[in-house]
């Protein structure tokens, strides 16, 4: 079993990365362990209560919610970026790193794949 690190790293809407990124961590996961590592603007994939509609854009955000069903549990954020975050809800849970153990873990996978 292969360590896939999908890093999503653009804006939930206006670009089709982050439904890329979502799509390739369920397809993988079936034969292999994925991570998800949120940096930059990728941590806006995590706030709730997106609109998306309003700019004529598919709601793939609350797909995020079936990670555990594919056993996708280890999704991270470097700290960096939660000054950009909101404490409160998040659409799953994230385990914050700072950003030498984040690039560590990182590191640690097979593959990468950047979205």
């Amino acid at each position: 079993m292969k360590k896939i690190a999908i890093v999503i790293t653009s804006p939930p809407h206006g670009t089709a990365k982050g439904r890329e990124a979502l799509d390739a961590a369920l397809s993988l996961s079936d034969l292999n362990e994925v991570s998800l590592f949120f940096i930059g603007d990728g941590i806006y994939h995590l706030l709730p209560n997106q609109q998306p509609d309003k700019i004529l854009a598919r709601d793939y955000i609350v797909t995020f919610g079936v990670l555990e069903l594919y056993d996708i549990e280890q999704c991270y954020i470097c700290e960096n970026d939660m000054i950009n975050l909101p404490e409160g809800n998040r659409v799953i849970p994230v385990i914050t790193l700072d950003q030498n153990t984040f690039s560590l873990k990182l590191h640690q996978s097979d593959h990468i794949l950047t979205f």
